[in-house]
């Protein structure tokens, strides 16, 4: 018989947009697969009065379902720190647990700046990000050839094997100008990479997937074609393997992994600095 869910709810409660924090908790709360969590993110919680109503939410949520719900907290002032924590809750205190350890270590506070890792508005990281965000999107599916010289890593696969979102997650989460180029089947009857993509051969990076996920992403966008034939995708990714062996391109298959998988695979065989903002 399958197995019974347990259902949670769980607070992410933020000064700030609460991504670090619905992260972490990501990661953390995958572990537990016999438990199906309902996340509620409460970002911006900057003072006492928006504190004061997280925490009667929170406790609100307690009391309709009988057990106090999961709350991870990046939250940095300690009052309205404390006003959660006080909640009928469990709580999970991202910052705090860290913080105090390195004021040790280092011997000195920390700023206790709320929203500190977000505050790169006006920074040079945060203009790179832009930018390299521009130009991956200028660079997407081969459509803008000038200015590859530029690029930090240039991704090359069959249509619909997951370039684009890795090439703006690499932008949008390290910096990287990521540019991807589609191998289409006259690249496979010449039996060699396009012209335009020789000169930056170190640049290079090869996505697969398997056919059979492969039919079934291209039938979403053409279904019923022969573009998302079986019978298509089976030959299309075994000719771009085939090339990418015999050019000698690092590679691997997107099928079963995250793009966060994707693109730190990419970061370490491509050899650039892993830059997180």
């Amino acid at each position: 018989m399958p197995t019974t869910l347990i259902e949670r709810t769980v607070f992410v409660v933020s000064d700030s947009t609460g991504i670090t924090a619905e992260t972490f908790s990501n990661s953390v709360l995958s572990q537990f697969e016999q438990v199906k969590f309902e996340a509620i993110r409460i970002p911006f919680i900057d003072s006492p009065e928006k504190a004061a109503n997280a925490a009667r939410r929170i406790n609100r949520c307690a009391e309709e379902q009988n057990e106090p719900p999961l709350v991870f907290s990046t939250l940095v002032d300690p009052q309205v720190a404390q006003t959660i924590r006080d909640a009928n809750c469990t709580f999970l205190d991202l910052f705090g647990t860290f913080v105090q350890h390195i004021e040790t270590a280092l011997g000195m506070k920390s700023s206790h700046s709320v929203g500190r890792s977000h505050m790169g508005g006006l920074s040079k990281q945060y203009a790179n990000r832009i930018e390299a965000i521009n130009f991956s999107l200028a660079h997407d599916d081969g459509q803008f050839i000038h200015g590859l010289e530029q690029a930090d890593v240039i991704l090359v696969g069959v249509s619909r094997c997951g370039k684009t979102p890795t090439s703006l997650y690499l932008a949008m989460q390290y910096a990287v100008k990521a540019a991807n180029f589609p191998l289409i089947p006259e690249d496979f009857d010449r039996g060699s990479l396009p012209a335009t993509l020789a000169p930056y051969r170190n640049k290079l990076f090869g996505l697969s997937i398997q056919p059979a996920r492969l039919a079934e992403v291209r039938n979403e966008r053409r279904p019923n074609s022969q573009y998302s034939s079986l019978k298509q995708c089976r030959h299309e990714v075994a000719e771009a393997e085939r090339l990418m062996r015999m050019e000698n391109i690092p590679w691997l298959s997107t099928t079963t992994k995250s793009i966060e998988e994707i693109s730190t695979k990419v970061l370490d065989e491509v050899g650039l600095d892993r830059r997180i903002y």
